[in-house]
């Protein structure tokens, strides 16, 4: 399986954006599916999750109210629908999978993850 990111660009402040992560096969009930993103000069950094199965989430902090994780089951699509930008949410944006024993609480870490997509570049212009 491969993951394919898509939906970065530039947007003013404010604006919004949305981010798919289309799987090349099938993600199966036990996966975990997460976005993280890694700004010029800084480490990687967890932003949403989201369970296969019962599409449990988990956010960040500094995204929650704004950023939602949603996923389409039959597009092995994974999507992270992002509301109300900042300039501090710059970065570019990776999508990855996780092969998760049943019933494991969402992990905010890409150590966890096991496949990886190639990142989509998000500038927020203030």
């Amino acid at each position: 399986v491969q993951l394919q990111a898509s939906g970065g660009g530039l947007v003013q402040a404010g604006g919004s954006l949305r981010l798919s992560c289309a799987a090349s096969g099938p993600i199966f009930s036990n996966n975990h599916m997460g976005w993280f993103r890694q700004a010029p000069g800084k480490e990687r950094e967890f932003v949403a999750a989201l369970t296969w199965r019962e599409s449990n989430t988990r956010y960040v902090d500094s995204v929650k109210g704004r950023f939602t994780v949603s996923r389409d089951s039959a597009k092995n699509t994974v999507y992270l629908q992002m509301n109300k930008l900042k300039p501090e949410d710059t970065a570019l944006y990776y999508c990855a999978l996780r092969q998760a024993p049943v019933r494991t609480p969402l992990a905010p870490s890409g150590a966890f993850y096991d496949l990886w997509g190639q990142g989509t570049q998000v500038t927020v212009s203030s």
